[in-house]
């Protein structure tokens, strides 16, 4: 998107309810859902959403995360006194999930190790 087409983002967040997160199985705080776009292998823009669950287990070194991870201990949960603060944090938040790709080291990993993906002897 260039900055003329580029609205104003929306991004949806639940606090209560929330999945397991994907990567531990552990309790998460948060699931959010933004905006994305790709190209498809024909050139052409796709847009679509993601979602990212904030998981105090697997995200606390992650700086954005640790800040809205910070937020959640003080306060609890959101109110109407740090609206504003946590509107803030979880765009910080949601930009540093945007740009995560795939550790192609550790997905080999997991499927080397994992006994769906073992070859017969």
């Amino acid at each position: 998107m260039t900055g003329e087409e580029q609205e104003e983002e929306s991004i949806l967040f639940k606090a209560e309810e929330t999945p397991l997160c994907p990567r531990c199985e552990g309790r998460t705080l948060l699931l959010a859902r933004y905006q994305h776009s790709w190209t498809n292998g024909r050139g052409e823009d796709v847009a679509s959403r993601k979602e990212a669950a904030l998981c105090p287990a697997c995200d606390h070194k992650d700086p954005a995360a640790a800040e809205l991870l910070a937020l959640f201990a003080v306060a609890g949960q959101v109110s109407s006194e740090n609206s504003e603060t946590f509107a803030g944090l979880l765009a910080a938040w949601v930009e540093s999930v945007r740009h995560r790709t795939v550790d192609n080291v550790r997905r080999a990993q997991a499927v080397s190790a994992s006994p769906l993906f073992r070859r017969s002897a």
